[in-house]
């Protein structure tokens, strides 16, 4: 397990080269879900200390962040592989499910998000790490070169699983949309 806590350290800190080791270790799978999990158990207990649903929601917050991942990587590599790719990109899905799994390693803090007074800083903290770990393993599984256009790559993907997300919510969740 050493490997595993290994490279979620790397991925929080960074390392383009854990992105490409993940993305191409398809055995990673099972770590990068592992990683998606855990990240998710832990926005959901910060999320309590914010006044969020409860250990109650925890489940189903699990089960959302697993779906949404799994969305954001298929727009992910659509996207990134047949609307905007560079000359050299090639991927596939799992190589995007790898690493925007392992992205997700710097929400592990979001845990904090119990602390009072300290906890929101904390939880945004995380939020913007995540998303600049996304953008790096974007960058990676796709080969680009650009780290802007893996930048355009996420925010689109990222506004269509939106778009859908509240969509989804106003046919089966409810008549006003999620907060943030």
């Amino acid at each position: 397990m050493t490997g595993f806590k290994d490279r979620i350290v790397r991925a929080a800190k960074l390392d383009v080269h854990l992105y490409e080791e993940v993305e191409a270790d398809k055995s990673a799978m099972g770590q990068a879900m592992s990683v998606v999990v855990l990240s998710s158990v832990a926005a959901g207990i910060g999320g309590m200390g914010m006044g969020a649903a409860g250990a109650s929601g925890i489940p189903m917050g699990i089960i959302s962040n697993l779906v949404g991942w799994y969305i954001w990587a298929f727009l992910t590599y659509f996207i990134g592989t047949k609307l905007l790719p560079e000359p050299q990109t090639h991927a596939d899905l799992g190589e995007l499910l790898r690493t925007i799994g392992f992205s997700s390693s710097p929400g592990l803090i979001k845990i904090f998000g119990i602390i009072p007074s300290l906890g929101a800083l904390l939880y945004s903290a995380a939020s913007i790490w995540m998303l600049v770990a996304m953008v790096i393993a974007v960058r990676q599984a796709l080969d680009y070169k650009s780290t802007w256009r893996a930048v355009g790559v996420c925010a689109i993907g990222w506004i269509i699983q939106m778009v859908f997300i509240m969509v989804l919510f106003f046919l089966f969740g409810g008549a006003s949309p999620p907060a943030g």
